[in-house]
């Protein structure tokens, strides 16, 4: 098991509380997702060998599919990745303009070294190691003309890396930000880099300063993103990997925004092989992959990720990873993982109170409290195992198996729809029909 450190305890425990997958520590408790980790892990393989793939995460409400995202990420991170995990929203990403998706993807960049907006430092890492490169050889860094080399360095870099790929004021931006930080300028590189990860309020007496005009539109970024992943590698990443979380939620956008946003994947799903080292991960349902108003409406898309199965097997390597629904043992695997990481002042009577009797009672009033349908009740599960033990830890006098007992209640919409055997999403009849292949960006 993964040694964790007090915080992130703190924050797994925080996070089970209010409903949420936490962002870390959650290998110390997952459980029964070996072989789809393992698949995930033949990803990262490829895409550090030079490979650009593509995989969908696919499973109904309950299956872990956000949890499989968030620990591939961790283990992408331990192998020397740098990250990114994007929740698809019909509110502040319009999935259909993928200048919104590069800059959500730009936003939350991660390494090991910065949680998030990480472009920066990458940056800086890259220069770093080209001034290495530069003293490995014999070059003086204290020579008054040693940035120059630097630069020199850079230029000759970014027009290699790219391979003329990508666009012009992508590489005149990056070499900007170089000479202005070199100058001590700061204030006027970190717009420039705001710019860069696709920020539209930058100044324009900024931008002048670069050579660039406007904003990066939808056509023009996917050829930033081959930048920046050129970038990544070269500061010594192994390459990037881009979660797109709950993309359902296409489902409930308007056809016209649906359409283009099906046509936005498949364009990613056609392109994916032409940038080495990248990993796209999307999170879907069965609805989303299946009805004639998701991925099985847009031909193209559909006969390129079809989810195929021979009876009760299909295999883990195809384009859709399926997971399985936690099952009763599953659930009772993970309790009995998170009591031995709760933070106990008094270890033994927590395991006194929580013990595995307890336990097996939880699961079955959760399980029944949802008719049986363990899929639904993970994250219930969860909320409520967490409580009885901080009621346990808080309360030197209660006794869960004399006071416990389940009723489901603050039910999330997705929930409430499952307990009532009705569909999440709300498509009109009239746009069944197939969707329209057009190139979106």
């Amino acid at each position: 098991m993964t040694t964790l450190t007090r915080k992130d305890v703190e924050h797994v425990f925080e996070s089970l509380r209010k409903g949420l997958v936490p962002e870390r520590g959650i290998d110390a408790f997952g459980v029964g997702c070996e072989k789809p980790r393992g698949e995930l892990h033949r990803q990262l393989d490829l895409a550090g060998n030079g490979e650009g793939t593509i995989k969908f995460l696919r499973g109904g409400y309950g299956c872990g599919k956000t949890f499989m995202a968030r620990l591939a990420l961790l283990d992408a991170q331990a192998r020397g990745f740098a990250t990114s995990f994007v929740v698809v929203s019909d509110n502040d990403l319009r999935f259909h303009r993928f200048d919104d998706i590069y800059r959500k993807v730009l936003a939350e960049l991660s390494t090991t070294a910065c949680p998030r907006g990480a472009l920066g430092d990458i940056l800086d890492r890259w220069i770093g190691r080209i001034e290495a490169a530069l003293i490995a050889v014999g070059e003086d860094e204290q020579a008054a003309d040693f940035d120059d080399r630097v630069r020199q360095r850079l230029d000759e870099d970014l027009s290699s890396l790219t391979g003329g790929q990508a666009p012009q004021d992508f590489i005149r931006v990056v070499q900007r930000v170089f000479d202005l930080k070199q100058a001590g300028d700061s204030s006027s590189a970190g717009a420039l880099l705001s710019w860069l990860c696709g920020s539209g309020n930058v100044a324009s007496s900024i931008k002048q300063t670069a050579g660039v005009k406007g904003d990066i539109g939808s056509r023009d970024a996917l050829d930033y993103l081959r930048g920046v992943l050129e970038i990544v590698k070269a500061a010594g990443y192994a390459g990037l990997v881009i979660v797109i979380d709950e993309a359902e939620t296409i489902l409930r956008m308007r056809a016209d925004s649906r359409h283009k946003s099906l046509n936005g994947i498949r364009q990613i799903a056609d392109a994916a092989g032409s940038y080495p080292g990248l990993v796209w991960l999307f999170t879907g349902t069965p609805e989303f992959f299946d009805s004639r108003h998701g991925v099985a409406g847009l031909t193209p898309l559909h006969e390129r990720i079809r989810f195929l199965q021979q009876g009760r097997f299909a295999s883990l390597r195809q384009a859709q990873l399926a997971l399985a629904p936690f099952d009763a043992e599953r659930l009772r695997a993970v309790a009995l993982r998170l009591r031995e990481i709760y933070p106990a002042q008094d270890r033994a009577r927590l395991e006194t109170c929580i013990s595995t009797t307890f336990v097996d009672r939880l699961v079955t009033e959760v399980t029944r409290g949802f008719k049986g349908d363990v899929g639904v009740v993970p994250r219930q599960f969860l909320r409520e195992l967490v409580n009885q033990l901080d009621l346990v830890e808080e309360h030197a006098d209660y006794d869960p198996m004399t006071e416990y007992g389940f009723r489901p209640d603050q039910l999330s919409a997705e929930e409430q729809h499952l307990l009532a055997g009705v569909s999440s999403s709300d498509v009109d009849a009239e746009d069944e029909a197939l969707i329209p292949q057009e190139d979106v960006w």
